[in-house]
Parts: structure tokens; C-alpha cells; sequence
């Protein structure tokens, strides 16, 4: 599975939460919906998720030094995972605090149509959004379910819009909810509890993506297809009879580190395995672009004989 960044994605729900942010802010001051300023402050969160993902991914490019051999790829990590903090604290965190302020001190709610014009004109442009990264994540999801390419992907980027546009359209819609009960029933404890609701919903996308981006920060290997293709590959009946043990690990959602022992001839010279292992790694970059690094090992594979 391709680890494509899915920059057009992160650009697209960008403009659209600056756009609903400041939209959601004038809902707030001519209505006072605490729905609304939790909503306003959810965008603004978002807003600064996609700044941290262009940062992330602008960093990652750097060369390698001395101090950094393998390269900053890991970085798009790093700042996945500070994403997820952002929208947990910032996000959720802050609509359950003004939920529960909400509930105990409720009001009516002044120009309602403000904020439902705001909510409806915020689903369209998160609905936008959220098929630009839709049709992103598809074109490198292959046949793995929509869960299952949020916990394999190895590039952060289209899993995080994904679910904070996911996100943000549920938080729309129980918003308005909220805003809806609070006209009907003229109680404003319902505009409390659709804000409690969002905030309950942020909290819980952020912990999916902080388990996520964890297990990427802790390193991870290759994904089965990718290993078969690197054992395929690195035998080739000849000059490497097998493969005794190998490691993977991604250094960065498009780099991929190969540790592997390889089986040689027992008589061949140093020169002639110095060229096996240089065909095996032409072979392996060949099957797996991705796989940049590679260290290979030459050894003697021993069996066991019966007496």
C-alpha cells in the first residue's frame, strides 16, 4: 500500500475548517450556543491538525546528517501524535468543559438562525472535505476495509483528515441537534448536551489516532505483502540458497529498512558473495521500492545430520 501523503487532502480540509471556524464564531457571538463556540473551537483545532501535517511533512524531507543518519521520515510521525493531543485537549476536552458549564447555567439561545445557517453551510464544506480525502485514501486503500487502512496506513496524513472530517460532520450534525431541541423546547440544557455529546466524540477519535500514531512512532515493520515480495526476492537459487532471518522497520512512511542473514554457497570467494549481495539488494529494491536501507548479512546455513 502506497504511503502517499495525500497533500490535496490536507490543503482541502484546511480551507474548509478556516472557512467554518470564522463562520461558526459569528454564529456564536449573535446567538450565544455553546454548540456553536465548541464547534468554532473544534475548527480551529482542525485547522492547526492540517498546519502541524504540512509541517510534519515539509520537515520529513530533510537530508540525512551525521546526527540523524537514517533521515527526519519519522518526523510525519511526531507530529501525527501531536495532532492527536491537539485535538483531545483543544478539541475535546474544552466542549465537554462547556457542556457541562452549559447544563448547569443554561439560556435561551438569541438568533437562531444563525448558527443552523452556520451548521448547514459547515456540513457542506466538511462534506467537500471529506470526499477529497475520501477519494485519496482510495486510489492507495487497495481492498482493505476503511478500519482496516486506518490502522495499517503507514503515511499518518489520510487517517488523521480522515476521521477529523469524519469527526467534524457527526460534531455538525449533533450540533444541530442541539441547536434544534434548544428552539423546540426552549430549554437551553439540549445545546449543553450536544456540546457534551461533541466533545465525547472528539476525545475518542483522539485517542484512536494517539494509539495509531503511537505504534508508528514505536516502529513498525513492513506489512505482510511487502514482506513476501523482500523473501521472493532476495533468493535466488544460486548465489543466496535462502533467506535465515530478517527485520524490518519503517524509518519513515516511504522508507523501509532491511536487516536480513542470507544464505551463500559454502565455497564461493569473498568476491562472488560481494556480488550476490549486491544482486540481492537490486532485487529487493526492484520488488520494494520503498526498502532504501539495506544490510545484508552472508552466512553459511548449517543442518542437522542424524548419526
Amino acid at each position: 500500500m502506497s504511503a502517499s501523503g495525500g497533500t490535496k487532502a490536507i490543503v482541502a480540509a484546511l480551507g474548509a475548517n478556516l472557512a467554518i471556524a470564522a463562520a461558526k464564531f459569528v454564529a456564536f457571538a449573535f446567538s450565544g450556543s455553546s454548540s456553536m463556540l465548541a464547534e468554532g473551537v473544534h475548527s480551529v483545532a482542525d485547522s492547526g491538525n492540517q498546519g502541524l501535517l504540512l509541517l510534519g511533512g515539509k520537515r520529513a524531507k530533510r537530508e540525512a546528517t551525521p546526527e540523524h543518519p537514517f533521515g527526519y521520515g519519522r518526523e510525519r510521525y511526531i507530529y501525527g501524535f501531536l495532532v492527536s493531543i491537539v485535538l483531545f485537549t483543544i478539541g475535546g476536552v474544552f466542549a465537554l468543559y462547556e457542556g457541562y458549564e452549559k447544563i448547569q447555567h443554561p439560556h435561551e439561545l438569541e438568533h437562531w438562525y444563525w448558527p443552523v445557517g452556520v451548521l448547514v453551510f459547515a456540513i457542506l464544506a466538511e462534506g467537500f472535505s471529506f470526499r477529497t480525502a475520501i477519494k485519496e485514501s482510495n486510489e492507495i486503500r487497495g481492498k482493505l476495509s476503511w478500519s482496516q487502512f486506518v490502522r495499517r496506513a503507514k503515511a499518518p496524513e489520510l487517517p488523521v483528515v480522515l476521521l477529523e472530517d469524519f469527526g467534524a460532520l457527526v460534531g455538525l450534525v449533533l450540533a444541530l441537534g442541539g441547536v434544534g431541541l434548544t428552539m423546540l423546547t426552549g430549554d437551553g440544557v439540549w445545546d449543553g448536551i450536544g456540546t457534551l455529546c461533541i466533545g465525547i466524540l472528539l476525545v475518542l477519535i483522539a485517542l484512536v489516532l494517539a494509539a495509531e500514531t503511537k505504534s508508528l512512532l514505536l516502529g513498525e515493520a513492513a506489512d505482510a505483502t511487502e514482506v513476501a515480495k523482500i523473501r521472493e526476492a532476495v533468493v535466488d537459487g544460486d548465489t543466496v540458497t535462502s533467506l535465515i532471518h530478517m527485520r524490518t522497520l519503517h524509518l519513515g512512511p516511504e522508507e523501509l529498512l532491511v536487516a536480513a542473514k542470507i544464505a551463500v554457497q559454502h565455497d564461493d570467494t569473498a568476491a562472488e558473495v560481494a556480488r550476490a549481495i549486491d544482486a540481492a539488494e537490486a532485487r529487493i529494491r526492484e520488488a520494494v521500492p520503498i526498502a532504501r536501507v539495506i544490510y545484508l548479512e552472508p552466512d553459511i546455513l548449517r543442518t542437522s545430520t542424524s548419526a
